[in-house]
């Protein structure tokens, strides 16, 4: 898959194969792409906690909130939840700040996910407190974002933005998710 394909298929997905496991070795070698992502001040202050156990799936599920725009969902089905998570975290003990390593490192991690026919959804709507005392995280560690990972059962299909200029993603009577795409023209100010 050529670098502008794998782009192309790296979209938010939320909808996955509940009975596709993602092995632990493939959560390392994610975190091992996102390792080498460029860090502000070579500080590299992000910490990753992976996960691909069921029953800590759920709780981890439990503490997050998805698809703002999609008003009348909750979230996938039990069958359609992530069957494995990276949890992106800050380590205060290296730095207050991580500039924007934690997007660099992330989009690492999700390009490395669709080259294995897997696909993710980065979480920031995350209720933390709750999530840090399931994980059992010291204090110095602070969750940053969730990473959920899994084999995607849904249909993504890119538009372009409408006259309305409506940039919300939405999804129509079949389940198939839309989302509009800004023209080149509207993103390069002296094209």
């Amino acid at each position: 898959m050529d670098l502008k394909e794998l782009i192309r298929k790296n979209r938010s997905y939320r909808r996955f194969d509940g009975n596709h496991l993602i092995e632990k070795e493939t959560l390392v070698e994610l975190v091992s792409l996102a390792r080498w992502a460029a860090s502000g001040r070579n500080a590299q202050p992000l910490k990753y906690y992976i996960n691909n156990d069921p029953a800590k799936n759920e709780l981890i599920f439990s503490c997050l909130e998805w698809a703002g725009y999609l008003k009348n969902w909750k979230g996938p089905v039990k069958e359609e939840q992530p069957t494995a998570y990276v949890i992106v975290l800050l380590d205060k003990s290296i730095s207050d700040d991580c500039y924007c390593d934690q997007g660099i490192a992330m989009e690492n991690i999700l390009l490395g996910a669709v080259e294995k026919c897997l696909g993710g959804c980065i979480v920031g709507s995350i209720h933390k407190k709750k999530l840090a005392e399931f994980l059992k995280l010291p204090p110095h560690l602070e969750i940053l974002n969730v990473v959920a990972l899994g084999k995607p059962v849904e249909q993504i299909v890119l538009t372009d933005v409408g006259e309305d200029g409506d940039i919300k993603y939405y999804r129509d009577e079949a389940g198939i998710h839309y989302v509009p795409k800004r023209s080149l023209e509207e993103l390069i100010v002296n094209f």
